[in-house]
């Protein structure tokens, strides 16, 4: 029988190794994709053994790079899910940002998904196959680093694009857009600040930020089959911020109207 198989770009990270663990569920073989090859390498090991977890050097701005990952998939199997989760974020404001940077956060945050697509594109036909996107709530409100921002905001289009184009094909195109995440980027804040999380959650209704694995939750059943109708949506997964501010409500709720 042959095996389904699930790629996923920017695998070295916390949210890329939880989305890897999580779609092991329902393939046979996942490929972490990363252009930190032996941070990749690093996760897969931990994950399980090399013939369910195949670690692959990638560079996902590149189109050789990409071609070469393509290869290494067409020799284990059909692959169904694609999640472009690769993404990286640089200047906070739009005064620190410079032409560089911002080519740069284009080109990681959202032509890297597009590169990826096109060439998993005949796979993804054969197997009527699912994208998922990892967007971010900065693609949908404004909350700082403007490049990445906007490339996000790129990216919800360019799955809706997908969706629209592809859907005759039988691929569905969604995307998951996580608020702030409990990754190791943030344990270093927690060690210079212990109080970061705490000063974070106000913000949140839930009182809590997004662990990695609510997300990869979310890939799972945007992939699966329990989502057969869906296509073309963000699922916002961000513990409530994209709702409302609760602290911002209260400050409301306490003064006066006129």
């Amino acid at each position: 029988m042959t095996q389904s198989a699930a790629i996923v770009t920017g695998a070295a990270g916390d949210i890329g190794a939880a989305i890897a663990a999580r779609l092991a569920d329902d393939h046979d073989v996942v490929f972490l994709a990363d252009i930190d090859a032996a941070a990749a390498t690093a996760v897969a090991s931990k994950l399980g053994p090399d013939n369910r977890f195949v670690a692959v050097g990638c560079d996902v701005t590149s189109e050789a790079s990409i071609a070469e990952l393509v290869g290494r998939a067409a020799g284990a199997g059909v692959v169904r899910t694609l999640v472009n989760n690769a993404g990286a974020a640089r200047a906070t404001s739009l005064h620190e940002t410079t032409p560089d940077i911002w080519r740069a956060d284009v080109a990681l945050n959202l032509e890297a998904a597009f590169l990826c697509f096109r060439a998993f594109e005949p796979m993804l036909q054969a197997s009527k196959g699912s994208v998922v996107n990892i967007a971010s709530v900065n693609g949908m409100h404004v909350f700082g680093h403007p490049a990445y921002s906007a490339a996000k905001a790129g990216l919800l289009h360019f799955t809706r694009l997908v969706a629209v184009e592809y859907g005759k094909f039988g691929i569905r195109s969604n995307a998951v857009a996580p608020g702030t995440v409990k990754t190791q980027a943030w344990e270093a804040r927690a060690a210079a600040n212990p109080n970061v999380f705490e000063e974070a959650r106000r913000w949140y209704p839930l009182q809590r930020v997004v662990d990695p694995r609510d997300v990869a939750n979310a890939v799972a059943f945007l992939a699966g089959p329990l989502a057969a109708a869906i296509t073309g949506v963000c699922l916002p997964v961000d513990c409530g911020l994209t709702a409302g501010q609760a602290e911002l409500a209260r400050t409301f709720s306490q003064s006066e109207y006129y």
